[in-house]
């Protein structure tokens, strides 16, 4: 996986390699090393006992390590890399690692001693986001680990950090509203990963197509569980299916700049309005761009081009549903949930400017 803003950043696979393998601690901050088995990220430097290279992968930041679902290693501490890491921010960390599931605000900061704007400033100055982002990925990294796991689940629990099977079922409720394992007889929204070259994202599929495909460090993503959840009646399970690996061959074609249309079939439920702008998003062309004024006059929506843009912004199956299609009236490229870097490197994919390997 590729650095957040510039995607050919990172050194080549070969070299890191064996940075890692030799501890070279010239690469500390560099790149960081997700280890698959463990659910764990670490420095280049970490004198742990080095895993077999097919059960790593790369990253370019902290911050991508923690959207992917990892978790940082205790005994490197790959948060403090090349970071002279304050008394206070320690505190933080501590904070978090003993309650990884707990919403931390302003005022539990304040409580500590700690003032929310300057660990805002400091979050993002050091690790490219906000302290509410790093508390969102740690607290969605449990779940990211049952959706990497797929089926069965029981396996994987201990060996992810969870100490007993209660605690991680009862965690697992809290955040999918059913347990580990438990298929409802009627129909329920499957949950699975995957990996693209910018960046990891969920999807959710049921019987009847795919219902969601959102970037993992999408601040909208716990929301988007949440609507699933209301709008279909449904509990989320992660679990394998079909649909994802028909997903997955064409999301490869399609960034190998071999697919201009996709084949899986979609299930987008919202209101009629939302449906008719989601609609609407699915007959831009490939290659082409259209600003919200266009996309509202297309649907017979004049003068409603902020409506247009409100619905464009909930859209829940990114990429395959192409949002990052719809541009301002000026040309700037204008908001995408998923990063404004993403929409440029889709734009460029489609513009024949970028390619990634198949």
């Amino acid at each position: 996986m590729q650095g957040e803003f510039d995607l050919t950043e990172m050194p080549s696979r070969t070299e890191m390699e064996k940075a890692f393998f030799e501890r070279d601690s010239g690469y500390d901050g560099v790149f960081f090393v997700g280890v698959t088995t463990t659910g764990i990220f670490c420095k280049p430097s970490c004198p742990a006992n080095k895993p077999l290279e097919k059960n790593i992968e790369y990253y370019g930041s902290a911050r991508e390590a923690l959207f992917a679902g990892f978790r940082p290693c205790k005994r490197c501490k790959p948060l403090s890399a090349g970071i002279e890491v304050p008394e206070w921010a320690g505190r933080i960390f501590d904070r978090v690692d003993a309650e990884p599931e707990s919403r931390i605000r302003d005022r539990d900061l304040r409580e500590m001693d700690i003032d929310p704007v300057m660990a805002r400033r400091w979050f993002k100055r050091n690790y490219g986001m906000t302290f509410q982002a790093y508390v969102r990925a740690r607290r969605l990294g449990h779940a990211f680990e049952a959706i990497k796991q797929g089926s069965p689940l029981d396996d994987a629990i201990l060996g992810h950090g969870w100490e007993s099977f209660s605690g991680f079922r009862e965690a697992f409720a809290r955040q999918f509203g059913s347990t580990p394992g438990k298929a409802a007889d009627a129909d329920f929204i499957r949950l699975g990963w995957i990996e693209t070259p910018i960046g990891p994202m969920i999807a959710g599929a049921m019987e009847a197509g795919l219902c969601l495909l959102e970037f993992t460090d999408r601040r909208m993503l716990e929301a988007q569980f949440e609507t699933l959840r209301s709008r279909f009646g449904m509990a989320l399970i992660p679990t394998e299916c079909p649909l994802f690996d028909r997903l997955r061959k064409e999301l490869a074609e399609y960034f190998a700049g071999e697919r201009k249309t996709f084949t899986v079939p979609l299930v987008m439920k919202g209101s009629e309005f939302q449906e008719k702008t989601w609609r609407g998003l699915l007959e831009l062309p490939y290659g082409r761009t259209k600003s919200y004024a266009e996309l509202a006059r297309d649907i017979g929506a004049d003068n409603a081009s902020r409506a247009v843009g409100h619905a464009n912004g909930l859209n829940r199956i990114a990429i395959l549903v192409p949002c990052h299609r719809v541009i301002t009236a000026d040309g700037e490229l204008g908001g995408y949930g998923g990063g404004l870097w993403r929409k440029k490197a889709l734009l460029e994919l489609e513009r024949g400017e970028r390619r990634f390997a198949g």
